[in-house]
Formats: C-alpha cells, sequence, structure tokens
C-alpha cells in the first residue's frame, strides 16, 4: 500500500482580497500489489545455474537472485535468493582408467618440408567405457625440399636462316621454374645445328668471264666478298634486284632464349630471272638466351 495525490489551482481569488479556503492538494491510499506488505522486497530474475559440483554421477547445481528493494518497514527480506537442485552426470566407471605415459615423439614423416609426427601410449587396464585417446599427432617442419629447375618441351626446329648456302637452325625451350634450395641447375635452353639448302649461285662480272682484263689483276672486284659478300652474291641473282637487308626485329622473348629475324626482299626481277633464286629472303638467330 502506498500513497497518491493530486493538486488544482488557484483561478481567481475572492473580491473581498481574502485567502481562498479550499483546499488546493488531495491525498490518498493506494494499493500496487494486494500480495505486498511492508515486510515484503523487491527481488530481481533468477541468474543461470551453476555447473554441476561432479563430473560423473549425481552432483549439486546453484543458482542465485538479488534484492532489488528491501522490505518498507526495514525488516529482513524472507524471499528466497538462492536456489539448489540435484544434478545428474553420466555415469562413473567403477574402474579409472590407467594409462602408460607417452611414448617419445616418432620422426617425422618426411625428409623435407613438412610433415607429421605421432606418440602413443597404452592402457594399463580395460574398463569398456574408457575413452582417452592412445595415440597424438602433431605437425613438424624440416627445411625445405630441394626444387629442381623445370623447362619446357622443345620448340620445333627454325627454318635454316640462309636461303643458300650454309646456314644453321635453332630450337629453344622456357624455363617454366627456377631451381630452389639447392635443386639442380637449368639445362641448355637453347640448341642450333647446321643447315645447308642449296648452293648459292653468283653472276659474274665481265672481268671475271675474260680473265680478269684490266690492270687490276680482278682486285678490285673480289672487293664484294669482304664485308657484304652476301649482300653482293645475293643482289647478282640472275636477272633479280634486292633490296638491302632490314634491322633484326626485336627479341621474340626476354630470357628463356628467343628468336630474331631479318628479311631481303625481291625489288625487281626481270624476264630472264631464274624464280626460285629470285625470292624473298629471311635469316633467324638466337638472342636472350640467359635464364628468366
Amino acid at each position: 500500500m502506498g500513497m497518491r495525490s493530486r493538486e488544482r489551482y488557484v483561478k481567481q481569488y475572492p473580491e473581498d482580497g481574502s485567502l481562498c479556503q479550499l483546499h488546493t492538494e488531495e491525498t490518498d491510499k493506494c494499493v500496487v500489489n494486494d500480495e505486498c506488505s511492508p515486510s515484503s522486497c523487491v527481488v530481481t530474475e533468477w541468474a543461470e545455474w551453476d555447473p554441476c559440483s561432479a563430473t560423473c554421477g549425481i552432483g549439486m547445481r546453484r543458482r542465485e537472485r538479488m534484492v532489488k528493494m528491501p522490505p518498507i518497514d526495514g525488516s529482513m527480506c524472507k524471499t528466497e535468493v538462492a536456489e539448489v537442485e540435484k544434478c545428474m552426470m553420466p555415469e562413473c566407471h567403477a574402474i579409472p582408467c590407467m594409462m602408460s605415459p607417452w611414448s617419445d615423439w616418432s620422426g617425422c614423416s618426411v625428409t623435407c618440408g613438412r610433415g607429421v609426427r605421432t606418440r602413443q601410449r597404452m592402457m594399463k587396464s580395460d574398463p569398456a567405457e574408457c575413452t582417452e585417446e592412445l595415440e597424438q599427432t602433431d605437425k613438424c617442419m624440416l627445411p625445405e625440399c630441394p626444387q629442381d629447375c623445370m623447362v619446357s618441351d622443345w620448340s620445333e626446329w627454325s627454318e635454316c636462316n640462309k636461303s643458300c648456302g650454309k646456314g644453321h637452325t635453332i630450337r629453344t625451350r622456357m624455363v617454366k621454374l627456377e631451381p630452389q634450395f639447392g635443386g639442380s641447375a637449368c639445362p641448355e635452353s637453347i640448341q642450333r645445328k647446321k643447315c645447308k639448302i642449296r648452293k648459292c649461285r653468283t653472276k659474274k662480272t665481265k672481268e671475271e668471264r675474260g680473265g680478269g682484263g684490266g690492270g687490276g689483276g680482278g682486285g678490285g672486284q673480289r672487293r664484294r666478298r669482304g664485308k657484304q659478300g652476301r649482300e653482293a652474291a645475293l643482289e647478282e641473282q640472275p636477272g633479280c634486284r634486292m633490296q638491302p637487308w632490314t634491322s633484326w626485329s626485336d627479341c621474340s622473348k626476354p630470357c628463356g632464349g628467343g628468336i630474331q629475324e631479318h628479311f631481303m626482299m625481291a625489288k625487281k626481277r626481270t624476264k630472264g630471272a631464274v624464280v626460285s633464286s629470285c625470292k624473298d629472303r629471311k635469316e633467324i638467330r638466337a638472342c636472350n638466351v640467359h635464364p628468366c
């Protein structure tokens, strides 16, 4: 039981100036809860149950709640703030599991890299429901395994780098994985072999056909066999005029063995030109043969 109140205000005082004799506040008794009494108290909700006091068989567990407001008459709170009950756990073994000590760890399962190791123990007693583990595993790490170099298969042999006479052809392979942790080194990534298409035909000069007439003994004509001997020979194909060799192309690979090409194009063919000898030419050479 408690008290409640209400108020009102004077809107107009008496004309004679006297005080207003009416009450401006009123109180009344109130009941919030019929069961509530001056000796009752207010408590919180129950907390969760504590764990069972036993790991097997029968044990006890407890839960509590707090007093939020004590009795207004100053007496002790009579409401229960603690509760205890029995709890049942799995049945206890009549005979405990008797185990031997753990053995030493075994060697690692691998000779390099990541593996596992194990250790065991024995069961001394044999209860029917003993669930203790008898083996444990653990990760182990040894030095990294050597990784040998890995290369791709050989490419096809390239075309001969000469259109006539002796030349060479090449084939390459790529380095797919560099050696690591002491693995074997990479093998060669480029191979070369000789090739011969046909004998080059050269056009003789008048001096050469006439026995080298003139004071120089033909020496002035042989200069064409020097630095530009190949270009001169090609330009002298019967009835065929060739353009100069182009510059070498960029290497096809930045490393691991690539190729470069350059070309000589037929500039002009006369009616008497031999078709097989008056064709565009291409040369190939290896480049960037170092491993990636």
